[in-house]
């Protein structure tokens, strides 16, 4: 059952299996914290079920909601991952649940490979989206401008690039609804001032040279079972 409407505007972290965790739980770090100092906002974790699911690490994580008890979010946010984010662009509910729930809502955001599940549902023909790098390309299988970008804003759909991407996403995110000091404070309070031991990424020197191999490996494995989509993906792994 649905909750009653009340005067919170809502923001939906969407978990199905498989997805990568750091996706999620950055954002609902910083989102989390801005609805703890402007009360108008709440976070709830969104999925089919309130049982624990698994993740692509040895942690499980549980929604506190189900899709039908929050059918229209104010904000949404789809994490991503690699092989089990492909499986769930076949998950029917998901993808319906991500189609409706968008539909009226006022920001459709997502993590990494999570803008392939906002394309499965539709909602990238024609915009401009950021995904994890070696997933870029398959965005035009579903009518997308793939974009190099950290976060890239389209309308009312922002998507974020790899993992880690997904905290400046939602820095920027409280940055838009209620400003930059409420944001900066966040940042201050994860402390969040990338300093990595390697130093800034030289994209020059990403790994794997050629990557059609290894991606057109990883959607066939993935979705052997889902021959249509498996090809169509197929069609957008470059080389």
């Amino acid at each position: 059952m649905a909750e009653k409407p009340d005067e919170k505007k809502t923001i939906a972290f969407v978990v199905y299996p498989g997805m990568t965790p750091l996706d999620l739980v950055g954002p609902l770090t910083v989102l989390d914290g801005m609805a703890s100092t402007v009360p108008e906002y709440r976070t709830v974790v969104v999925g089919e079920t309130k049982e624990p699911i698994g993740t692509d690490n040895p942690l499980r994580l549980a929604a506190s909601h189900t899709y039908e008890e929050v059918p229209s979010p104010y904000a949404l946010l789809v994490p991503g991952g690699a092989a089990p984010t492909l499986k769930a662009l076949a998950d029917k509910k998901l993808i319906e649940y991500v189609r409706t729930a968008s539909a009226n809502a006022e920001l459709v955001t997502s993590v990494c490979t999570g803008s392939l599940v906002l394309g499965q549902a539709g909602l990238l023909e024609g915009r401009r989206a950021a995904t994890h790098w070696m997933f870029r390309d398959l965005l035009r299988a579903f009518g997308a401008e793939p974009v190099a970008e950290r976060w890239v804003e389209d309308g009312n759909l922002i998507t974020a690039a790899g993992v880690s991407a997904g905290i400046d996403l939602a820095l920027h995110l409280v940055e838009r609804l209620v400003g930059v000091e409420i944001a900066r404070t966040i940042q201050f309070v994860i402390e969040y001032d990338p300093e990595p031991p390697q130093g800034a990424l030289d994209w020059e020197k990403r790994p794997y040279g050629d990557l059609k191999p290894l991606l057109d490996h990883t959607v066939t494995e993935a979705l052997a079972s889902e021959p249509a989509l498996r090809d169509r993906l197929l069609a957008h792994t470059g080389g």
